[in-house]
């Protein structure tokens, strides 16, 4: 009986199994394609960094600084975390009283974290 319900589950997951051989199949498939088929011109014009039409200066491996990253990760951070009150938007009204508490709890926590970033400065630009 053990052994006929994990035939029967094992069974469930054949499709997904044939989904990714086939995506993996396609994706090999592409890739020695392009490559078989694409142009094979090799030029110290080809070889050069483009960047936007604009003539490169200097060397690529400058430091950047460190401002614009912590910026880039809080947007994340904060984006993800509006995507969380999606599902409370949508069943609003089947989670009452509890559930309005509580989102007001989580973005009494935001707000905690957003003022906290900005009291130590990491959103200004020097």
């Amino acid at each position: 009986m053990i052994l006929l319900q994990s035939l029967n589950s094992s069974r469930d997951f054949l499709p997904i199994l044939l989904m990714f051989i086939v995506a993996a199949g396609f994706v090999s498939f592409v890739m020695v394609v392009t490559q078989w088929l694409g142009p094979k011109h090799k030029s110290k014009v080809k070889a050069d960094s483009f960047e936007c039409g604009i003539e490169q200066i200097g060397n690529a491996r400058s430091p950047f600084s460190i401002k614009y990253f912590l910026v880039a990760i809080l947007f994340v951070l904060f984006d993800v975390e509006v995507i969380f009150m999606y599902p409370w938007a949508v069943n609003f009204k089947s989670l009452g009283a509890i559930g309005m508490f509580e989102m007001f709890t989580f973005i009494a926590f935001l707000l905690i974290g957003f003022f906290y970033i900005l009291k130590k400065g990491a959103l200004k630009w020097d």
